[in-house]
C-alpha cells in the first residue's frame, strides 16, 4: 500500500486540537486502532460518527484563525488566502482517509470495530476552490469568527474573554414603558455601531427598573451589526484599562458593561475608572463604550463621617461629580408609581394572554407588590410570569 503523506497545516492547526480530529489524525499516522476507537467515541458524543467530513467542516467554520479574522474585516487576500486553501485541501484529504484505512485499523474494522463514516461536507467536492474560499469569507463577514460567531456576551477572566453560555435573550419590545429612556440609550448605541461620535453611559435609578435589561436588549438587537458585550465585575474595575486594550485589538464594537456599580470614596478602583472614562494616557477607543448601571446617580458612596467637615464634604461632592460626569450620557430610570406599574402589568399580561378581568388583574398586581416589597417593572414581570404559570396549569392564584 502506498504510504499517505500528511500535509502540515499553516492556519488551521486549531482544528486538529479537537479530541476527535486529533485522535483520528494520529490514528491514521500511526496506524493505531486504539486511537481510532477514541476518535469514534468522541464523534459519538455529537452523533457525527457517520459524517466525519461535516464534523471537520464545522470545526473549520468555528476556528479562530488569520483568514477568518481578515475575512471579517474584508481583507482576506493574497498569501493568507492561499495558505488557508492549502489547509482546506489538507483537511479534505484527512477526511478521505475514512475510506482508505491503514492495515491494522482496517483489520480491526473487519473484526468488528465500528467504522467512522466520511459523509458529506458543506464545502462541496473541492474544498480548496476559490468558490469555497469566497463562501467562507462571506460567512465570516456576516457572522464574525471563532467564539464570536455564536456568542454575543463575554466575561473577562484571567486576562482573556470567556463566552457567556446563557446570555439573556430579552428584546426591547418586552421592556414596557420607559420609552424616552430607551430612545436615549438606543440613539447612543446606534452612533457607536455606525462609527459616529458616542458617549460612555451611566444608567441609574431604583433596582428593578430595567437598566441592565435595556443593555441586554440593545446587545441582542445590534449584535448582527457587530456589537458585542464584555462584562467587567465590580471587583475588577481596577483592570479596566487592561481589558480596554484587549478589546481595542478586536474588530468588533464592545459594550464594556459594569453592572450595579458603587464604589467607596477611597477605593483605588475609583482612579482606574476615572482614567478609563477620560483623563489618562489611555485614549478613548473607537470600538469600546463603557456602560455602567447603578442604583444611585453619584456612584461614590459617602460615609456619614464625611459630612462632619464642611471642607471635606465639598471635596467629596466634587469627587462624586468628577466621576459621574465623565459618563457623557446619564439616563435616569425613575421609580415606578402605581399608574406606571399597572400599565406595565397590563401590557405584559396582554403579551402572556392572561384572561383575567382588568379589575381583578390590577387588584392582584397591587397585592403582589405589597407582599413582594414594592412596585417595579421587575415585580410586574415576576407577577405576570406567575399568572402565566397558574393559567397554564389551571391552578389557583395564591397571593
Amino acid at each position: 500500500m502506498e504510504e499517505k503523506t500528511e500535509q502540515p497545516l499553516i492556519l488551521l492547526n486549531g482544528v486538529l486540537e479537537d479530541a476527535a480530529a486529533a485522535d483520528f489524525a494520529r490514528a491514521m499516522r500511526e496506524d493505531d486502532p486504539v486511537r481510532y476507537a477514541r476518535a469514534y467515541a468522541a464523534l459519538l458524543e455529537t452523533d457525527m460518527q457517520r459524517n466525519f467530513a461535516e464534523y471537520i467542516a464545522r470545526a473549520v467554520l468555528y476556528d479562530d484563525n488569520l483568514f477568518a479574522r481578515r475575512a471579517f474585516a474584508g481583507k482576506a487576500e493574497g498569501d493568507v488566502r492561499e495558505a488557508y486553501l492549502h489547509d482546506l485541501s489538507a483537511l479534505q484529504a484527512l477526511t478521505e482517509r475514512t475510506d482508505d484505512l491503514p492495515p491494522r485499523i482496517a483489520e480491526a474494522v473487519r473484526a468488528g470495530l465500528p467504522r467512522i463514516g466520511r459523509g458529506q461536507a458543506p464545502f462541496g467536492e473541492n474544498w480548496a476552490s476559490g468558490q469555497t474560499a469566497e463562501m467562507l469569507a462571506q460567512f465570516y463577514r456576516a457572522n464574525g469568527y471563532g467564539m464570536f460567531i455564536d456568542h454575543k456576551a463575554f466575561t473577562y477572566e484571567g486576562g482573556k474573554l470567556v463566552p457567556v453560555r446563557n446570555a439573556p435573550d430579552i428584546t426591547l419590545d418586552q421592556l414596557k414603558d420607559y420609552e424616552a429612556e430607551k430612545r436615549a440609550v438606543e440613539d447612543n448605541v446606534i452612533n457607536f455601531v455606525r462609527g459616529l461620535p458616542y458617549s460612555n453611559m451611566l444608567l441609574y435609578g431604583d433596582k428593578g427598573t430595567g437598566k441592565s435589561s435595556t443593555v441586554h436588549a440593545m446587545l441582542n438587537k445590534y449584535a448582527p451589526a457587530g456589537l458585542r458585550a464584555a462584562e467587567l465585575t465590580k471587583d475588577k474595575v481596577g483592570e479596566i484599562n487592561e481589558i480596554k486594550g484587549v478589546l481595542a485589538a478586536l474588530p468588533f464594537k464592545f459594550l464594556l458593561f459594569i453592572d450595579d456599580l458603587s464604589l467607596e470614596e477611597r477605593d483605588e478602583k475609583v482612579t482606574a475608572l476615572k482614567a478609563g472614562l477620560e483623563g489618562s494616557m489611555h485614549e478613548k477607543s473607537d470600538n469600546v463604550m463603557i456602560v455602567a448601571t447603578s442604583n444611585r446617580r453619584h456612584i461614590l458612596k459617602e460615609n456619614f463621617s464625611d459630612r462632619e467637615n464642611s471642607v471635606h464634604a465639598r471635596d467629596t461632592m466634587e469627587e462624586q461629580l468628577s466621576l459621574s460626569d465623565r459618563f457623557g450620557l446619564t439616563v435616569c430610570f425613575s421609580s415606578t408609581g402605581k399608574k406606571e406599574y399597572l400599565s406595565i402589568v397590563r401590557q405584559l399580561a396582554a403579551d402572556g394572554k392572561i384572561t383575567l378581568p382588568d379589575e381583578e388583574l390590577c387588584a392582584l398586581a397591587e397585592r403582589w407588590a405589597l407582599v413582594k416589597g414594592g412596585r417595579s417593572p421587575r415585580r410586574a414581570r415576576q407577577f405576570v410570569d406567575y399568572l402565566v404559570a397558574c393559567q397554564a396549569k389551571g391552578s389557583e392564584i395564591l397571593i
